[in-house]
């Protein structure tokens, strides 16, 4: 099975969002200046708490939550897969 998030190095992971087109980071450890998130430690069915919003307020805001390797997007999200469920894409070189 393929991972489905990426180390971006100093306690950042990130996933490829399939409604946005790009990656999304998260950070799970370092800077305690920063937001962080709790992560179930899975590469290929992670988990992290809580949702993730990205470019609030702009015309590309996106708002999830990745539970068991599924991202759920929320129905404020600006993109067309607002309010669905989806399988989380393999990283395997997306960025």
């Amino acid at each position: 099975m393929a991972d489905k998030i990426h180390n971006m190095g100093s306690g950042d992971w990130a996933f490829h969002c399939p409604g946005c087109g790009y990656a999304h980071s998260f950070r799970v450890t370092g800077d305690k200046t920063r937001p962080q998130w709790i992560w179930n430690g899975s590469l290929d069915k992670p988990t992290f708490k809580p949702s993730l919003m990205v470019n609030k307020g702009h015309k590309t805001q996106c708002h999830s939550n990745v539970t068991d390797g599924r991202i759920q997007f929320h129905k404020d999200c600006h993109h067309t897969l607002a309010g669905q469920t989806v399988d989380l894409p393999d990283w395997d070189g997306l960025a």
